[in-house]
């Protein structure tokens, strides 16, 4: 086991004999239970984020809202999320992970006390939004967090198997949906997202700070400590390390964090890239799911329980996907899993588009598909976006690019709402049918593979 001693080297050579001591590390229960406590957190963020479009059918009939209207409190919190995700992305980078991730936690339970108390449209508009700042920054620097204690070759499968969680929350809204609203109300629903992520907030103080963070900011001793706690975990719980594998250290690396550089060199043009898959995925999937519910009552006339019902089963094929892609990505490659998935996903939308939606079920069945196989993408994008991008920008790139999550987000239910009003919804789907082209054909013609590779030879 190595240390670094005070005052031996440069700064630039002890971090990186740190990051090959970190790059080697086994998966402890240390790193486990920092999963799970960040998974905690995540999964009430998407039920938080879903858990409108289930109390929407109600909502509808409670305060006589229209469809415009429906669109609008859908796309608030998406609004939100939009600048909480920039906004938090630069603070952690600044300030650190984890006292980033608290006061987003925070943010976002405090609202959902709020919208206990909502009477109007209006109301349930501004406490969506304020909430969507918190998950929005939560999110991209839990991914942050997540992705810098984690070697190359298990990065991709332990961090998407934490990612998973998010899909399962957003099915969790739709299982909570199906069963309190009918009986409870809609207030119901807030309730259930209010004291698992309130206990999630003292958990955190239990974690330790990044220490890729901590080096990048030249706190080596610091990020020293935390390394050789991992370290001495390991060998307790049985691990043999084996001698770190430290790489030679480029002197023309940079160190300073500075959001313009997303837009120069190398991060240029993957910056543009992940913003594009971003909003494509995101404006397709969001769109569908937060609207699903409250089209199968308005449109097709289904009882309460039943349109939450089936809103429910997309969310759960959605989770079920997601699993399969968590497993399966490190062989498949992330740029392959990306265009094959965009293009997959055109021919069920193509198919809705045809032949009409004219019933319950044909939305429900193709729906359903195009959501699952969109899902493998929307849920593992942190995970890509995290790797496109050095320990100085992590956070504030993931950010900026799951800002544009938001931008797609805000969009999908507006213009659900608009195409439905004065189209009809067969020309839903061919507008997300070529929503899902673009994504594609980016995908292809300028995403790179990240899979297995270490994160600072990827991004100098």
């Amino acid at each position: 086991m190595t240390t670094i001693a005070a005052g031996g080297g440069t700064a630039a050579t002890a971090t990186a004999a740190l990051l090959a001591r970190l790059e080697r590390l086994p998966i402890t229960r240390r790193l486990l239970l920092i999963r799970v406590i960040i998974g905690s957190a995540t999964f009430f963020d998407a039920y938080t984020v879903l858990v409108i479009a289930f109390a929407m059918p109600q909502l509808v009939t409670e305060w006589d809202l229209s469809p415009a209207q429906v669109g609008a409190i859908l796309s608030a919190g998406y609004v939100g999320q939009l600048i909480g995700a920039v906004t938090f992305g630069w603070i952690a980078e600044k300030f650190g992970r984890m006292n980033t991730l608290l006061i987003t936690i925070v943010l976002f339970v405090s609202m959902d006390v709020a919208c206990l108390f909502a009477w109007s449209g209006t109301s349930i508009l501004i406490f969506r939004f304020l909430q969507g700042i918190g998950t929005g920054g939560e999110v991209p620097v839990a991914s942050a967090y997540i992705n810098e204690f984690i070697g190359a070759r298990k990065r991709g499968r332990f961090f998407l198997l934490y990612e998973v969680i998010f899909p399962v929350g957003l099915m969790f809204a739709g299982i909570a949906g199906y069963f309190l609203v009918p009986v409870y109300g809609w207030r119901a629903l807030f309730v259930v997202g209010l004291i698992p992520a309130v206990l999630t907030i003292p958990l955190r103080l239990l974690m330790p700070e990044s220490p890729r963070w901590l080096a990048a900011k030249g706190r080596v001793e610091k990020a020293d400590k935390v390394v050789s706690m991992l370290e001495n975990e390991a060998v307790k719980q049985g691990h043999v390390l084996a001698e770190p594998d430290v790489r030679p250290v480029d002197p023309k690396v940079k160190t300073r964090s500075d959001w313009r550089e997303l837009f120069h060199g190398i991060y240029r043009r993957r910056t543009l890239m992940i913003w594009v898959l971003w909003a494509t995925v995101y404006l397709v999937n969001n769109g569908l799911v937060t609207w699903l519910p409250t089209l199968y009552k308005q449109l097709f006339h289904l009882p309460l329980q039943t349109s939450l019902a089936y809103g429910w089963v997309t969310s759960g094929v959605g989770v079920l996907a997601s699993v399969a892609c968590a497993l399966l990505i490190d062989k498949v490659g992330r740029k392959r899993w990306y265009s094959w998935a965009f293009l997959l996903a055109i021919g069920p939308l193509v198919a809705l588009t045809v032949s009409g939606a004219t019933t319950a079920i044909q939305v429900l069945i193709m729906a359903t598909l195009a959501y699952a196989i969109l899902q493998t993408i929307s849920f593992s994008l942190y995970l890509y976006s995290a790797e496109l991008y050095p320990t100085r920008l992590r956070a504030i790139g993931t950010g900026f690019g799951s800002a544009w999550l938001r931008a797609g987000s805000s969009v999908g239910p507006l213009l659900v709402g608009w195409i439905v009003a004065d189209l009809g919804i067969r020309y839903v789907f061919s507008a997300f049918a070529a929503v899902a082209l673009i994504g594609g054909i980016v995908t292809i013609l300028f995403a790179i593979e990240t899979g297995n590779k270490v994160l600072e030879e990827l991004s100098p």
